[in-house]
């Protein structure tokens, strides 16, 4: 079994930054899953890709609205995987969830196998 833990998450002004991190845990964490994203879900609306990476971190994807902000990576043992997040905005306000795929580095989150519970973002302006 996977387990993903993440954290980091707060209330930020916007323009500022913060730093999420998602700890994966598991007897078969690093045999099984090719690939990790970060999707997020605001109030009243549909769960949405940002970011995603593979497991060498050689490929990564961004969804249009976080390119050139937040930047996706992973450490060297691959277990954690960190979303840093720069230029907040308001709009960015939501639950952000840490996943892992079986499959592969994808943008669509019924691709992705493990979830997380969530780790809150709340940017104010």
């Amino acid at each position: 079994q996977v387990q993903l833990v993440e954290s980091g998450g707060g209330l930020v002004q916007a323009g500022g930054s913060l730093r999420l991190s998602c700890a994966a845990s598991g007897r078969t964490f690093s045999t099984v899953t090719v690939a990790m994203g970060w999707f997020r879900q605001a109030p009243g609306k549909e769960r949405e890709f940002v970011a995603a990476i593979s497991r060498g971190g050689t490929i990564t994807y961004y969804a249009d609205s976080v390119k050139g902000r937040f930047t996706i990576s992973r450490d060297n043992a691959g277990n954690t995987v960190y979303l840093q997040m720069n230029s907040l905005k308001p709009e960015d306000t939501a639950l952000y969830y840490c996943a892992a795929s079986r499959l592969r580095v994808s943008r669509t989150w019924q691709e992705y196998d493990y979830w997380g519970q969530g780790t809150q973002v709340t940017v104010s302006s």
